[in-house]
């Protein structure tokens, strides 16, 4: 059976690349000082965020909670 809080981890890793890569294409095209920071803080917490869930994501696994086939499902 799977988990909902496993398929909410997946579910927030994906959250956490795409806050990462928005960030990134931001801070290129940004126009003024303020965009940096804005798109500075939104990496910063994109690379917090991603490195939790998976700190949490391995703790599941540690506890035999973890179905590897989980990822493909997370995102239907």
């Amino acid at each position: 059976m799977k988990k909902k809080c496993d398929i909410n981890l997946v579910r927030t890793i994906d959250l956490a690349h795409q806050m990462i890569e928005l960030a990134q294409t931001g801070y290129e095209q940004r126009e003024d000082p303020s965009c940096g920071v804005l798109y500075g803080i939104l990496l910063d917490s994109g690379y917090r965020l991603l490195d939790l869930a998976q700190k949490e994501t391995h703790a599941h696994r540690q506890k035999g909670w973890w179905d590897h086939s989980i990822r493909k499902e997370a995102l239907e």
